[in-house]
């Protein structure tokens, strides 16, 4: 079926079968939505790196530069840019010294419920390109034992580069996390699990529709499933840990877990929502999670804590 918005039927290059699962899923308005969401071209954003700098000194230097911007109301230092582009940032000293690291709104949520722990040992078991281990180390003050895993060694070689610009203090693992052994364990875990991709897609790629299959939605859940086994196998008894994808679609979100929690002794702890109460909130089939809809500002994205028991 056509989707209508405002009246004018839209031309797009998202797969006919994801609007089908889409619509299964959320009904017509809602995907309506999250088509929108696609649509949007997005704000550039970034987080303060404070393990160099701080807030002051970065609206200093951006309005120095005439540079506008706002603050998400949820993070003093998570910056919204509403007048210049990605590149204008990225020639910036205080992005060429580390002091900001370029990072979506949607995925610095998954280290702040998470509340990471100086002093912990805490494992990042899909880390590359390092935004959410760094920020983990900027919160933690580079006070936590951070472990970050990545299998591809080009990537890991990205990660490892990040990791030095932004001044935190991490272990890179250069290894398949399916594989880590049962030996280790860990106060606390981040799994941004490999995925679809189905909340970041945009409108205007043409090429959605040659790379964006079902094929890559049944390899990720598989994938997905096996790495949160794993999490729970190495996650310390009594801690938690974030479950988290950039995809809208309950079988890569609410749908694994849910297979992989009826086998293992762990239980859904609540997301507490009352500090990001702006954030544009999607209903998921697993209450206390949640799952954020694409817009001008937020891509699509899925966070579910977790408690071992």
């Amino acid at each position: 079926m056509f989707l209508y918005i405002e009246g004018e039927k839209m031309n797009n290059n998202i797969p006919k079968f994801l609007v089908e699962m889409l619509e299964e899923q959320y009904g017509q308005e809602l995907t309506e939505e999250i088509l929108k969401g696609y649509e949007n071209k997005r704000f550039t954003t970034f987080r303060v790196n404070t393990l160099k700098s701080q807030s002051e000194e970065i609206e200093n230097v951006l309005k120095q530069e005439k540079i506008e911007y706002e603050k998400a109301k949820w993070s003093n230092e998570a910056f919204i840019i509403k007048n210049v582009s990605k590149k204008v940032i990225q020639d910036l000293e205080i992005y060429k010294q580390g002091k900001i690291y370029l990072q979506s709104l949607s995925s610095m949520l998954p280290a702040i419920f998470l509340k990471p722990r100086q002093g912990a040992d805490i494992l990042d078991m899909a880390a590359a390109p390092g935004g959410k281990t760094t920020q983990i180390a900027a919160m933690t003050d580079n006070k936590a034992n951070i472990t970050a895993c990545e299998k591809n060694k080009i990537r890991a070689e990205r990660l490892k580069y990040n990791i030095e610009k932004q001044g935190a203090n991490v272990y890179v693992m250069v290894q398949d996390a399916r594989k880590i052994d049962d030996f280790f364990s860990f106060d606390q875990i981040l799994l941004d699990a490999p995925c679809s991709g189905s909340g970041t897609l945009q409108m205007q790629d043409k090429q959605l529709k040659e790379t964006f299959t079902p094929k890559l939605i049944e390899n990720s859940i598989l994938l997905q499933v096996a790495m949160l086994k794993k999490a729970i196998n190495i996650l310390k008894i009594g801690e938690e840990m974030i479950y988290s994808t950039c995809s809208v679609l309950s079988c890569e979100n609410e749908e694994v877990i849910q297979k992989v929690l009826k086998n293992q002794k762990a239980e859904i702890v609540p997301i507490e929502m009352q500090q990001i109460n702006d954030i544009p909130i999607l209903p998921t089939k697993i209450k206390g999670t949640i799952c954020v809809c694409p817009n001008e500002l937020y891509e699509g994205f899925f966070i579910a804590k977790i408690r071992k028991v």
